[in-house]
């Protein structure tokens, strides 16, 4: 009994040491030590959140890569700037007739190409009364910044134009000019520049045409505008060189101004006709001049008879020599002058300097062996 009383307390002595010395160990209390292991987990979800921060990031590439918008807006206003401001350019016709429409057309497909406004006068008469207060009324206007004109009349003009120079207005001179069209040298230096045909030698190859026609031999006679008009003053001096210098045998047989109207030229061809009955030809300078010698010639039944050379190929020219009334017709470049014109004032805008003072822009001898290739009758009037 004694031994098992001694085995039973010696039981609980070992039992308790036993519990006195795992006690360090109470490692179910311990798990704080897990919780310090969760705070990892917790810095980790941190990086998921600064994660999120990338893509937050990236998308402020795209906008910034819009950054190629910014090229198309700019460019466009950029644009404009390098062809200018919109320029208008005014263009002042010598009369209503279809060299100067023809002209006006070869202005407005430079303006349409160049991206300008063409504002453009036709005067009903050739004459300085008409030109000048339309010349007057373009300069009052304030908005045009160049002019280009065929001036009516190379002396009478000068003082119109000096003014409207003087207000600000650049110009240069298209077919006709002032002064003596000399705008380096001569007396009359403020136009920019003159755009025209070699008028004198214009008149040269009409009258050469015309002598041959009548054989060298025999009577011709000049239909013209008036004197003191650059253009077909010229025509009408080459002309009489050509027939002093090459032709002995052919005199001419009178000169008649007609004021640019078709009614009083075709009177006066009448009244030369029954003159000088054995006439073997008339030049006529311009559009009314040929206009009126043709019709005479043909309603008095002397097509081919009495040749007729036409300058300016208008329809009713081009139709006279497809008839046999007229001989040969000569076509001025109307379109390249107003298109000349056109392109001459833009440069002058944007800054050139280096520009021309003289233009010429030729002729096309029209006859009825070449009036059907398509190289020639592109000269002809529309």
């Amino acid at each position: 009994m004694k031994t098992k009383t001694l085995l039973v307390l010696a039981t609980l002595v070992l039992g308790s040491i036993i519990v006195v010395a795992c006690a360090p160990a109470p490692a179910p209390t311990q798990p704080p030590a897990p919780t310090a292991i969760p705070a990892q987990p917790t810095a980790v979800p941190a990086q998921p959140t600064a994660a999120p921060a990338q893509p937050t990031a990236a998308p402020a590439q795209p906008t910034a890569a819009p950054k190629p918008t910014v090229a198309p807006t700019v460019a466009p206003t950029a644009a404009p700037a390098a062809v200018g401001k919109k320029y208008k350019i005014g263009m002042l016709a010598g009369v209503t007739d279809p060299f100067y429409f023809t002209m006006q057309r070869g202005a407005m497909q430079a303006a349409a190409d160049l991206g300008v406004e063409l504002v453009v006068q036709v005067p009903k008469n050739w004459n300085v009364t008409d030109q000048t207060p339309m010349l007057d009324a373009m300069v009052a206007r304030g908005d045009l910044n160049f002019l280009f004109l065929a001036p009516v009349d190379k002396d009478a003009m000068v003082a119109p134009l000096k003014k409207a120079n003087d207000a600000g207005l650049p110009l240069i001179t298209v077919d006709t000019f002032i002064g003596d069209g000399d705008y380096a040298n001569g007396p009359v230096k403020f136009p920019l520049s003159f755009i025209a045909s070699d008028n004198e030698n214009g008149g040269e190859i009409a009258c050469a045409a015309l002598a041959d026609s009548i054989g060298k031999k025999g009577k011709i006679y000049i239909q013209n505008v008036k004197r003191g008009i650059s253009s077909t003053d010229a025509r009408e001096d080459g002309c009489k060189a050509v027939i002093k210098a090459k032709y002995p045998d052919v005199t001419i047989a009178g000169v008649d101004y007609n004021d640019d109207d078709p009614s009083k030229a075709q009177a006066q061809v009448q009244a030369m006709l029954q003159k000088t009955p054995d006439l073997g030809g008339i030049f006529g300078t311009n559009v009314f001049s040929a206009q009126g010698a043709g019709t005479v010639v043909k309603n008095q039944g002397l097509s081919g008879k009495v040749k007729v050379v036409a300058f300016d190929a208008t329809a009713d020219a081009i139709a006279n020599l497809k008839a046999g009334t007229a001989d040969l017709v000569i076509a001025q470049k109307p379109s390249d002058m107003g298109y000349f014109a056109v392109e001459l004032a833009m440069a002058y805008l944007n800054g050139v300097t280096s520009y021309p003072q003289h233009i010429a822009t030729g002729y096309a001898v029209i006859t009825r062996d070449n009036m059907n290739d398509p190289n020639i009758s592109r000269f002809f009037y529309q």
